[in-house]
């Protein structure tokens, strides 16, 4: 039994705030949107992203959507620095896309960070220091005026380097960190010192940021406190208001929100809620959950599994498959009640009329899913099930989503048929589905393959199929490998986007199984396909052949 509290902790004091006006407000229009994925959300990493992770996960926000991107913390990592320099050098930042830097308040680490980004078209200078009491008094040893002081002078620094490269607009950003902690009183008069030394106005945008830093009230006090600040910022007009909330109470979502109601007109987050501790505010979530409530998020999440593999190789991080809206379980109903009531919300449900399909609150189609797996008959007939049996029996360890895929066909069956599916029955299956698709469709079949190198260090293929009247024919194409070389032969748009191998057998029995999940343009989820051959790289081929047949069986 949890012990006595009320000796030990205490409770945050609310505002005193009653005629707050934001709980009457409606949104009707999203934020300016930051990413802080290469920044806060790699620093909350067992192992940081190296330089080509980072790149490529920045290449992915900017396709999402995002205008504003944290890049890194440059004063305090070379690696840091150095991306930021290769992206501005290399000009790799569109024009309409601006990256921030952070950087604490001391001399050379500001000099370094102004160095580090001296020359691109605009950039955000992200200055910041805790001001809460605990952290006065415990951490730093300060008054409030010497912090006040320590502000005012770092800015005015900032001001005075900036101004001798004039070719880049410059942006400050000041974040009072463990503003969700401190007086109010107290955070308005940093902020302001901070704005008054920049001398914020129309030629100087200056952002903001009240972040809470550790989650310590409900989502409501936070509101309060938000509000309360934007009434009382000095120069008001000429402040964009942001906000960086934490999920410490696991609210981070629900704080945003309510601030954005309260004034707030910029959220910083990362994609799925990486973070330190429980995680920064979730942009998937908090962009959807506008989306929902019919208001465009300025944020393409359109084929969000594709984002979802993309961020998780980048932070080596899985996304939980009951997450909001990209689990790969949150479209999957295993109540019998459930099932009913999203089966005859499907049966009624017209293509342009306003989504009303109970238990689903957003259309998986307009997110890149599929109806797949929506209805299951039960859990003991669900994927779990299947995956067991065909581990047991044949040592398949099917990739999860994979099992999702799977476990609707094999339902599919047993629902048609009105019985049970015993292991040798979802063992034939399985082949024919994965492992027999070109076979079973009636396309080329394999039968041979030569592998040859190529150019700047090219793979190619040479590839002999069997037709549909048993003729071999022969397909070649090249790639950065034998399966980016198979894509290529077979002269079809796929797009691979995981692969595993699997060893069957031990001993000289032994064979290979390769899985693939591939992608096409313009079809909705994804189609895995798999191959088994004594030499693995005969198996990927195969896999590869199946899974493009398997496209062709749903076009015809």
């Amino acid at each position: 039994m949890l012990a006595d509290p009320s000796h030990k902790y205490r409770p945050f004091p609310v505002v005193n705030l009653p005629d707050r006006q934001w709980p009457q407000r409606t949104q009707s229009k999203p934020p300016v949107w930051l990413s802080t994925d290469l920044r806060d959300g790699n620093q909350a990493l067992f192992e940081p992203m190296n330089r080509d992770r980072k790149l490529r996960l920045f290449q992915e926000l900017v396709r999402i959507g995002f205008k504003e991107i944290e890049v890194g913390f440059p004063s305090a990592s070379q690696t840091d620095f150095d991306i930021v320099r290769q992206l501005i050098d290399e000009q790799m930042i569109p024009s309409d896309v601006t990256p921030m830097v952070i950087t604490q308040l001391r001399e050379d680490l500001i000099e370094t960070t102004v160095r580090s980004v001296a020359g691109a078209r605009r950039v955000i200078v992200h200055f910041y220091n805790a001001i809460a009491p605990a952290f006065r008094e415990i951490v730093f040893g300060m008054e409030v005026s010497q912090i006040i002081d320590m502000v005012r002078h770092h800015v005015e620094l900032l001001k005075r380097l900036t101004a001798q490269h004039p070719e880049t607009e410059w942006v400050l950003q000041y974040s009072p960190e463990t503003f969700c902690m401190a007086e109010l009183d107290v955070s308005l008069a940093v902020c302001n010192a901070a704005i008054q030394a920049w001398d914020a106005g129309p030629e100087r945008a200056m952002i903001i940021n009240l972040p809470t830093t550790v989650e310590v009230t409900t989502a409501n006090v936070f509101a309060d406190q938000i509000e309360w600040m934007d009434r009382h910022l000095d120069r008001r007009e000429h402040i964009v208001l942001s906000v960086h909330p934490h999920n410490d109470r696991g609210t981070g979502v629900a704080c945003a929100e309510q601030a954005m109601l309260a004034g707030a007109q910029r959220v910083e987050g990362c994609l799925f809620g990486n973070g330190e501790r429980s995680g920064n505010l979730d942009v998937v979530t908090l962009a959807l959950n506008l989306y929902t409530q019919a208001i465009a998020p300025g944020l393409d999440f359109s084929d969000i599994s594709a984002v979802a593999r993309i961020a998780e190789e980048a932070t080596s991080l899985p996304i939980h498959p009951r997450h909001p809206y990209v689990g790969d379980l949150v479209f999957t109903a295993f109540s019998g009640s459930h099932q009913d009531a999203i089966a005859k919300g499907f049966a009624v449900q017209k293509e342009d009329a306003p989504w009303r399909v109970p238990y689903l609150p957003v259309d998986p189609k307009d997110l890149g899913r599929t109806y797949d797996s929506i209805v299951r008959v039960n859990s003991q007939s669900g994927k779990g099930g299947i995956a067991f049996l065909l581990q047991r029996d044949y040592g398949i360890v099917m990739p999860r989503r994979m099992q999702v895929e799977f476990s609707a066909i094999v339902q599919q069956i047993a629902d048609s048929g009105e019985t049970e599916l015993n292991s040798q029955q979802i063992w034939a299956l399985f082949e024919a589905t994965y492992l027999q698709a070109n076979e079973r469709q009636g396309t080329a079949s394999y039968r041979a393959h030569r592998l040859f190198d190529e150019a700047q260090g090219q793979q190619g293929i040479e590839l002999q199929c069997a037709n549909v009247s048993g003729e071999t024919e022969t397909y070649t194409g090249t790639g950065n490998g034998p399966i980016a070389a198979t894509v290529s032969a077979l002269k079809l748009p796929l797009r691979i986007d995981s692969y595993e191998e699997r060893s069957l057998g031990a001993g000289a029995d032994a064979c290979a199984m390769a899985i693939v999940e591939a992608v096409l343009p313009g079809v909705p989820g994804s189609k895995f396909g798999v191959g088994k051959h004594a030499n693995i790289i005969t198996a990927s081929v195969m896999a590869v052949m199946n899974a493009a047949a398997r496209f062709e069986e749903v076009e015809a």
